[in-house]
């Protein structure tokens, strides 16, 4: 219904930019005026606007994997270029009222025509440079002290990883450079924080591959993860989900198949004792918990029958319920789901959001980890923020 309300507005926006495309590139030549040009460029924009509706409503196959593709490009391109234009009208708008401008100047097809250029200038390398930013993956790496007997273990090395959106924007390449960095960390152990699909299992560039891919990440004591949000089949459009009402939104049984084949195992509000030294707790989605699961287990209930003496490490998909996890005995909670915003100027907002947007915050004696992630979601491209492997190095210090 969101989604509903929302359409007004999402076609006004591209009619006031199609508008001021017009205006701009009729000022640069005679030609754009024409009205077969003018319907061509309508044509090209309004495909390019729709490109999500098209690819949400094609079967699928290749030609709705190019539109679907497209229509991620399209949104991100369309918030830079609002931004780009309202502020050049604010712009003009204020100096249409200082009496020192030559309005006949500011008028001119002329400064249209230069203003316009260095809008789309802006745009253009501001998108560029968010599509190259997101391939790039980058390591942040952490050190922490447990005050717990860590058994056998004076140190644990643990590679959080979350939020990969395996789909549409995110495959096998991303995959590839991935498993390359976690490997070069010599990991103990690696969790993957949630949101490892991104709705549709169709959306898998090749699963075989990716299966491939994903078994060879190699640690000592194994890949574990939880699912997030996205974790679940639904039909997705431009960030909003379409499912059916009635029954419980769960995985696709494939998608637990997947990553069964990858060797990683995942965790449903469930813990594990590794090497008699940590416990490795995976909690499901609140909202969206899945197949089996009515009500996840409070953070009091998760350590209640673990022994307390010993590290206690959670994987959570979204940063919430921090205090109440610290009061239950957690000493570590890893975290994503926040893409630390993903765009500017999302990262802007997010300390308004969350406790912990992105990053380090100690709650009580509890260590909480959030990391941008991996992928994406929505608009392929990151701006102002970063795709990232986070190594963690856990001492443990018995008091």
């Amino acid at each position: 219904m969101i989604a509903i309300y929302l359409s007004p507005i999402y076609i006004l926006v591209n009619l006031y930019l199609f508008r001021w495309l017009l205006r701009w590139m009729g000022a640069c030549h005679h030609f754009f005026q024409k009205k077969w040009m003018k319907a061509g460029m309508a044509v090209i924009y309004f495909i390019l606007a729709l490109s999500l509706l098209i690819g949400f409503l094609l079967p699928a196959g290749n030609l709705q994997r190019f539109f679907k593709s497209l229509g991620n490009y399209w949104l991100g391109v369309l918030l830079y270029a609002v931004l780009a234009v309202v502020i050049a009208d604010v712009i003009r708008l204020i100096l249409r009222r200082v009496k020192r401008i030559d309005q006949d100047k500011l008028r001119s097809r002329r400064t249209l025509a230069v203003g316009g250029g260095a809008a789309l200038l802006i745009i253009m390398a501001v998108s560029v440079w968010g599509v190259v930013n997101a391939r790039i993956i980058r390591t942040t790496e952490y050190e922490i002290t447990v005050k717990k007997n860590g058994g056998n273990l004076d140190e644990l090395n643990v590679v959080l990883l979350a939020d990969l959106h395996l789909g549409y924007n995110i495959g096998c390449r991303q995959m590839e450079q991935m498993t390359e960095k976690v490997n070069a960390q010599n990991p103990d152990l690696v969790v993957i924080a949630g949101d490892i699909f991104d709705n549709e299992y169709e959306a898998l560039d090749d699963p075989e591959r990716l299966i491939s891919i994903l078994k060879g990440i190699k640690s000592k004591y194994g890949v574990f993860a939880c699912y997030g949000n996205h974790d679940i089949q639904e039909k997705i459009l431009a960030g909003f989900t379409f499912g059916s009402r009635e029954g419980e939104k769960a995985s696709d049984p494939r998608m637990d198949e997947l990553l069964e084949k990858a060797g990683i195992t995942l965790l449903r509000d469930e813990g594990v004792l590794i090497d008699n030294s940590f416990y490795l707790y995976g909690r499901p989605d609140e909202k969206r918990p899945g197949r089996g699961i009515t009500r996840r287990a409070k953070p009091e209930e998760i350590t209640k029958d673990m022994d307390q003496d010993k590290p206690i490490l959670v994987i959570d998909h979204e940063p919430s319920q921090l205090g109440e996890l610290s009061e239950a005995g957690v000493d570590v909670d890893l975290c994503g789901h926040t893409h630390d915003g993903q765009m500017f100027p999302g990262n802007l907002v997010m300390d308004f959001l969350w406790e912990n947007p992105c990053g380090y915050l100690k709650k009580g004696d509890m260590h909480n980890i959030v990391t941008s992630g991996v992928g994406l979601f929505g608009p392929n491209m990151r701006v102002g923020t970063k795709a990232e492997i986070c190594p963690i190095k856990i001492r443990f210090e018995a008091t």
